[in-house]
């Protein structure tokens, strides 16, 4: 296939459909890692058209659903100093701090600025040599390279008044935390396409081996998951347990050996806190000691905080994959993309913003009349 409308070719999806449910002998449940894969089944209803005995459960693969609310109260009291030009990507603005988020923000003074990309930032930086600007650097192996190279530059160049405010996370040991959590159910994944593009493939295999559980890197197209899936359940199947490309038109073993570079150089791992999950340990990013100095979080010395909750929001549960968005009482009520509890509302990626957007509004049959 050459053209992107033909991973979404209805005749070949359906073939891929038969196979699935040709292979399928009992139950099993699969969890795509990534956010943009749950927001493609949700939208183009693959989950209804498999067959029953397979779940697909949502897991944690939105970054911005798992950045913690310390981070996001950071961010808050950083935005609102005099002097500070604080820079985001668009879908940060809405989520949900201890009693605001960063419109909020902009509404009483600050100045909170939507960039496309981190180099925007760094542009602003040297438009405003007076200013401080800090962008917030969140997200997965996916987003950081840029990141990284913003920070590099930052420093190649001598522009002092640039800082990022770091909340990235790593996708295996967010797997592996899964695997040991006692309420696990998952039995295969569908691992992220995009991550992978970065990182390679290396990471995997041994998580497949140590957890005994297939893992096949998928894209986000209607076929690339069908196929994901299918290729799951075979080897689920026949018992198996390893890592299969799906992808290959965008993912090699090596990944991109120039984007790892920079992550080593600029970053160093360290343990993470995720919102809804807690403390996973050497599961995300930080500057390394050679680029502290461009930390918001030490320069502006935006200590522990205090930070609160909504005690109805259940997103935490929906982030592990516990529940389905629309099984929290608070969905569609009293948490809607307008007046959001959790990110997981409000999103790109978030599973509660695809079941809101695509009107999975009600409980599935089998909850209702538990």
């Amino acid at each position: 296939m050459k053209y992107l409308d033909e991973f979404s070719n209805p005749e070949l999806a359906q073939r891929l459909l038969d196979r699935i449910r040709t292979a399928t002998s009992r139950r099993w449940a699969i969890m795509e890692v990534c956010g943009g894969q749950t927001h493609s089944i949700i939208r183009h209803g693959i989950d209804q058209l498999l067959p029953d005995q397979i779940e697909m459960i949502h897991g944690p693969g939105c970054p911005v659903c798992v950045t913690p609310l310390e981070v996001i109260d950071k961010a808050l009291e950083i935005a609102a100093q005099p002097g500070v030009i604080f820079c985001s990507f668009g879908d940060m603005l809405r989520v949900p701090g201890s009693a605001k988020d960063l419109f909020r923000v902009k509404s009483e003074g600050g100045d909170v600025r939507v960039v496309y990309s981190p180099l925007d930032a760094l542009n602003l930086a040297k438009e405003n040599p007076d200013r401080e600007v800090v962008f917030f650097g969140i997200g997965f192996e996916t987003t950081a390279p840029a990141n990284a190279m913003t920070v590099y530059q930052a420093k190649r160049l001598g522009i002092r008044n640039f800082s990022l405010l770091v909340s990235h996370v790593l996708v295996p040991p967010a797997i592996a935390a899964i695997m040991e959590s006692p309420t696990c159910r998952v039995q295969g994944f569908l691992a992220a396409g995009h991550v992978c593009t970065v990182m390679g493939t290396d990471e995997y295999p041994p998580l497949a081996e140590q957890y005994k559980v297939p893992m096949v890197v998928t894209g986000f197209e209607p076929l690339d998951i069908l196929e994901g899936i299918r290729r799951t359940v075979l080897q689920l199947e026949s018992g198996r347990h390893e890592l299969e490309n799906a992808y290959p038109r965008a993912v090699s073993a090596a990944g991109n050996p120039a984007a790892k570079a920079m992550l080593q150089d600029v970053f160093e791992v360290t343990d993470r806190a995720w919102r809804g999950i807690g403390v996973i340990p050497r599961s995300g990013w930080r500057l390394s000691d050679r680029y502290r100095e461009f930390d918001a979080e030490h320069r502006f010395a935006v200590g522990d905080l205090h930070t609160a909750e909504s005690a109805i929001c259940r997103s935490g549960e929906v982030l592990q994959g516990l529940i389905k968005p629309n099984e929290c009482a608070a969905f569609g009520k009293q948490c809607t993309p307008r007046n959001p509890l959790g990110a997981t509302m409000v999103s790109s990626e978030g599973a509660c913003a695809a079941y809101y957007l695509y009107r999975r509004l009600d409980l599935p049959a089998e909850v209702a009349h538990a």
